[in-house]
């Protein structure tokens, strides 16, 4: 847009560095940088003629000042109002009327805004996303009411929904010290107190084109992007970012499980997680050093751990999809759960969590299925993986890898989460071979590493009537009731930990 940001930018001969085409691998993206220090990646596909645009800001909730847990999320909110050019609300109203559709999200390590539109509506949407990247107008009248509406988002997603407290209980107690233990929308009474200070500060302090990654796949190529490139986001002058230093993760000695009992609960549900490493971060006293790619701690240098890439094929072995070992186990072999699966992403700038979740069938107690769990778990550390189910696994990994390469958004997603988390374009072109690289020994390995109480959270999510009915039971009896009875968790499991508008 030739709007007032383009005068208000300083003027910098923007040049592009030469475009870096990657060898040829799982998306064959090309990617270069403008002078202002934005990084751009170019993911072709030219099925039809439509691209996905995505603006990646490296900051995200773990990154909240003290105190203003969420703020992150609060200004992906007041990105959608009025800049000298777009009034208020009209964003998104621009972008459907160009047939497009447009949305962002936060997660712990980035937030992130896109459109998918048709490819001759491209510059458009580039230029409507540089604009609000400087020019975005945080008056009191502004702020104030939007505060109010992430206060409502809140309570309809968080306070009024058991399974969304649970996972914030369960994120509060795994990390002891680390940011990752807020939740992404932040806590109630801090986002009461956010002001107009608080956006505009965050706002001017992260929100740079050198603390941005630009990400478009589609009907696009990386000469056909470069000159729409310079002509919005190459305007905007850099400036300075601090650095993302973090708080580290001391060693955990101790395991621990909390009880959620809510009468919404219908269905009750544990979920069981460790603390894991990322692909850029070991966590204390589980592979290496410890440490992570923003300093919260003894960071490893070098490439990424070994261990994520053979934690992505157990999650995939142990409890993702009908032929995963806890499927069969737990729902063909011995019905005792309704749903039944694991959850891992190695996609984290710090140490992440590795996850288990089940729900029982009618008629079996909680209990019951924990223990039938626990066997699981046990019958995996001690007997550990085959060198038959770890190469049937990587191959179906593969596959799927292939297939991802059909979703425009996908693609860009999987890039821009990369590259605000500490890895580089070579590395998600490199994944296939590193999964493949994954021996039996590497797999038994992390197995033991990471299955350790201590660094475990046990959750169980129960009705308040089972709760009461239990208490009235213990009451009855001398007997002690045995250990965790009666516990809580969430069935559902969100990848990435974000909110979306």
């Amino acid at each position: 847009m030739n709007g007032r940001w383009l005068g208000m930018a300083v003027a910098i001969g923007v040049t592009v560095a030469q475009t870096a085409p990657v060898r040829a691998g799982l998306f064959n993206p090309e990617t270069f940088t403008l002078d202002n220090g934005m990084q751009v990646v170019v993911i072709p596909n030219h099925r039809a003629p439509v691209v996905a645009h995505w603006v990646w800001y490296k900051v995200g909730t773990a990154d909240s000042p003290p105190g203003k847990s969420g703020l992150p999320h609060f200004l992906e909110h007041l990105m959608f109002k009025a800049t000298d050019e777009i009034p208020s609300g009209e964003f998104s109203k621009i972008v459907a009327r160009n047939g497009g559709n447009d949305n962002a999200i936060t997660s712990y390590d980035f937030t992130a805004y896109f459109q998918m539109i048709a490819k001759d509506r491209l510059e458009l949407v580039m230029g409507m996303e540089a604009d609000r990247m400087v020019n975005l107008k945080l008056t009191e009248d502004v702020v104030i009411p939007e505060r109010e509406v992430v206060i409502e988002e809140r309570r309809s997603r968080v306070e009024n929904e058991p399974g969304s407290l649970m996972s914030e209980q369960l994120a509060a107690i795994q990390y002891l010290n680390h940011p990752y233990r807020l939740p992404v929308i932040g806590w109630m009474r801090e986002m009461q107190t956010y002001d107009r200070h608080d956006a505009v500060s965050f706002y001017e302090t992260w929100y740079a084109p050198n603390n941005a990654v630009l990400v478009v796949a589609g009907d696009i190529t990386a000469e056909e992007l470069r000159p729409m490139a310079e002509r919005t986001y190459g305007r905007i002058a850099p400036r300075d970012v601090p650095a993302r230093h973090r708080v580290g993760e001391p060693p955990q000695r101790a395991e621990r499980r909390l009880e959620l009992a809510d009468p919404r609960v219908r269905q009750p549900s544990l979920v069981r997680s460790w603390l894991a490493p990322s692909y850029t971060a070991d966590p204390p006293g589980v592979v290496g050093a410890g440490g992570g790619a923003s300093g919260a701690g003894n960071a490893e240098t070098g490439a990424p751990p070994a261990a994520a890439y053979a934690l992505e094929v157990v999650s995939e072995l142990f409890g993702r999809g009908g032929t995963s070992r806890l499927y069969k186990a737990l729902v063909v072999d011995r019905p005792l759960a309704a749903g039944v699966g694991s959850y891992y992403s190695g996609t984290a700038l710090d140490p992440t969590s590795f996850r288990i979740y089940a729900s029982p069938r009618p008629g079996v107690t909680l209990d019951a299925l924990e223990a039938a769990l626990d066997e699981q778990v046990a019958l995996l550390v001690a007997e550990g993986v085959s060198e038959e189910e770890l190469q049937r696994v990587k191959k179906r990994m593969k596959a799927q890898a292939v297939y991802a390469r059909d979703s425009l958004s996908g693609a860009a997603r999987t890039f821009g989460a990369a590259l605000t988390t500490g890895q580089t374009v070579a590395d998600v072109e490199a994944w296939p071979d590193r999964i493949d690289a994954v021996t039996v020994d590497e797999a038994n390995a992390v197995i033991r590493r990471v299955f350790v109480d201590a660094r475990s959270v046990t959750g169980r999510l129960v009705p308040q009537a089972a709760v009461e009915e239990a208490g009235v039971a213990r009451d009855a009896t001398p007997s002690p009731a045995a250990a965790g009875d009666g516990e809580a968790v969430p069935a559902a499991m969100d990848g990435e930990g974000g909110t979306a508008r």
